[in-house]
């Protein structure tokens, strides 16, 4: 059976040679490469060599030789199209009938990527040409030099739409074929074909063989989006490559770290900072594919990448749902870290700030899978009533059950059950497990400490990132259900008027918004249009929200809650309050809303103690009051983390 070319060097890309054999002997790294005891003659000393780089395994003693699909067919006994039968099932991929028509795609395949690579080279050219020293300029800017620019092949697209047309009709390719490879355009009036790129940086993406498949364009100035990315095409799927993944190839397989940063720059300034194996998505969220893919780039057993975030409210959204595509394809040994970066800073900014030493500070830290899995239920949220126990106890369990690995989801499920109960201070157990109360009575503490908040904090206090992933939230509970209805009404309205006149610290504050019992039902509706809306556009000011608020149909439930005579309680909800002034109002008004749900409880307490006198009911009593006569209301975690 003869097999498309295109097929086979795409199963041959997908699998290391190295992963394949070591399923079969006992293979060891040495450098660069891999020795073993060869399968193939009887031998006590190891001769036989395997490269993932090169694809080919050689024996010194015997002379044996060949590429993976030929380590098959000799180890396993196996005919050509057998061995690619397996192969192609190691590597998820469905095997091609060798039709006309299949030949046929491949061919066409192989005409579109000399298209491109001819693309690739003529964006090269234009950057050092008049019309260049603008793109040229804003490069040298970000810290390349002529040896970067050309060592990850940058370019330039010029305004002009027709020019990169013409040049590639003078090599002989057809316009049909431009457009089919994203590279122009063809109005539906009839009106003559423009490039797709115009007046941009342009970033060549390569697919795992190194071969240019499509490109990324900065623009240079004017309108527009900042970037824009080539349309899928039949070379090019944006949710299964990674920008850098035929480099970050070699350089893992050598014992690098594969890191997945967020954009292009952010990988140049990587890799020149010797972080080779980083990488990034296409303009898209990381996907599964991408994410099996990182896991390809490991030679060995261990695989275990590092996700970089922004460290604000975005960033944790992020790293949430790249767990929630992880957490299904986990295997022993396979998983990831999460890494967050300092606020305001990605790879780019801070390794031309920081060093290199500032970058490997942040990988350093990155979280092991199952601690972001805990941080993304607790932070930010309250725990002093058993249906929040158990609401956590439930999200835990829902996420556990999402790991299709039996094995790796059980030690999940026992990590998890240890920190409920290292938390709760009882036994609270995840899933089907016999399960008894969730934590002790008296209420359960939130996740980090609550330093920082109490009344020596004023206006102007250093409080970059408080109450964002990774630093501490603020205080918990703004409106408990156990404060009267009137009260509850009034800590909501604050919260939304400071809202409106202050979104951006919805990023700060997002939690709370989507946590909040709603006192009244316009209340209710404001609410959650903030949730939507900033949600979608973080950026908004106070007057383009209002405007939003209104496409809603919002603009009487608004205008009723500023009517209302809530701004005396809070000053600090004005729209000429100084930021820093809002964000320290709520922070008091959540520790107020902290020590009245403490009193309440002190209150049941000490009823249940002159009902039971018991040890524990003493001790829940003298707890609360000691919390209490703190000043602050804030209940301390001694877990270490803040």
């Amino acid at each position: 059976m003869a097999f498309p070319p295109g097929f086979l060097d795409e199963l041959r890309a997908r699998l290391p040679l190295s992963e394949v054999a070591g399923r079969r002997i006992r293979v060891v790294r040495t450098g660069r490469e891999f020795k073993a005891c060869c399968p193939f003659h009887n031998e006590k000393t190891p001769s036989f060599t395997l490269s993932d780089q090169k694809g080919f395994f050689h024996c010194f003693g015997c002379g044996a030789h060949g590429d993976i699909i030929g380590f098959v067919m000799r180890h396993d006994n196996l005919s050509f199209p057998e061995a690619v039968e397996v192969l192609a099932g190691l590597a998820g991929m469905q095997v091609p009938r060798a039709s006309p028509e299949e030949r046929k795609r491949f061919e066409r395949e192989k005409t579109l990527y000399d298209l491109v690579e001819h693309a690739a080279r003529w964006f090269e050219s234009r950057l050092y040409v008049a019309d260049g020293g603008a793109a040229l300029g804003y490069l040298s800017k970000r810290g390349l030099d002529d040896a970067a620019v050309a060592r990850f092949r940058l370019g330039y697209a010029p305004a002009d739409g027709g020019g990169l047309i013409r040049h590639l009709a003078k090599a002989g390719f057809p316009e049909t074929d431009m457009i089919e490879a994203g590279l122009a355009r063809k109005p539906d009036d009839g009106r003559a074909a423009y490039s797709f790129f115009r007046d941009r940086v342009m970033f060549p993406v390569a697919d795992r063989r190194g071969r240019v498949v499509a490109f990324g364009g900065r623009l240079i100035a004017g309108d527009g989006p900042k970037y824009i990315n080539t349309a899928e095409t039949p070379l090019f799927h944006k949710g299964r490559l990674l920008y850098g993944l035929s480099r970050a190839r070699q350089t893992v397989a050598d014992g690098a770290i594969a890191i997945v940063a967020e954009g292009y720059m952010d990988v140049i300034t990587l890799v020149l900072a010797g972080f080779g194996g980083a990488v990034a998505p296409l303009g898209t969220a990381l996907t599964e594919e991408q994410i099996v893919e990182l896991w390809r780039l490991y030679p060995g057993r261990v695989k275990c990448p590092v996700l970089c975030f922004d460290g604000d409210g975005a960033g944790r959204r992020a790293a949430e749902r790249a767990v929630e595509r992880v957490l299904p394809h986990l295997a022993p040994d396979q998983s990831v870290k999460v890494a967050f970066m300092p606020e305001g800073e990605d790879p780019d900014t801070l390794i031309r700030g920081g060093g290199v030493a500032a970058m490997q500070s942040v990988l350093d830290r990155a979280l092991p899978l199952a601690e972001v899995v805990w941080r993304l239920e607790v932070t930010g949220r309250d725990f002093d009533t058993p249906e929040a126990r158990a609401g956590l106890k439930a999200a835990l369990d829902e996420r556990m059950s999402r790991i299709a690995d039996r094995t790796v989801q059980g030690f999940y499920r026992d990590e998890m059950r240890k920190r409920l109960d290292e938390k709760f201070g009882r036994t609270a157990q995840v899933s089907g497990h016999s399960s008894g109360r969730a934590a002790a009575e008296g209420g359960a503490r939130p996740f980090v400490a609550q330093r920082g908040y109490g009344p020596q904090r004023r206006p102007g206090f250093n409080n970059r990132g408080g109450g964002k992933f990774g630093s501490p939230p603020p205080p918990q509970g703004p409106l408990p259900s156990c404060r009267p209805r009137s009260a509850v009404a009034v800590g909501q309205r604050i919260l939304l008027i400071t809202m409106l006149n202050h979104p951006e610290l919805f990023d700060e504050f997002h939690d709370h918004l989507g946590t909040i019992v709603d006192a009244e039902s316009h209340l209710a509706q404001i609410r959650l249009a903030l949730l939507e809306t900033l949600g979608a556009k973080p950026d908004l000011g106070p007057e383009a929200l209002l405007a939003a608020l209104n496409l809603h149909g919002l603009a009487e439930a608004v205008a009723k809650l500023l009517d209302r005579s809530t701004m005396p309680h809070a000053g600090f909800a004005r729209i000429e309050a100084p930021t820093e002034e809002a964000r320290f109002g709520l922070h008091d008004l959540f520790r107020q809303a902290g020590r009245t749900r403490l009193t309440v409880e002190l209150d049941g307490a000490r009823r249940q103690l002159s009902s039971r006198l018991d040890q524990e009911s003493l001790n829940r009593v003298t707890g609360l009051r000691r919390e209490i006569k703190s000043g602050t209301g804030d209940i301390e975690d001694d877990s270490g983390d803040s």
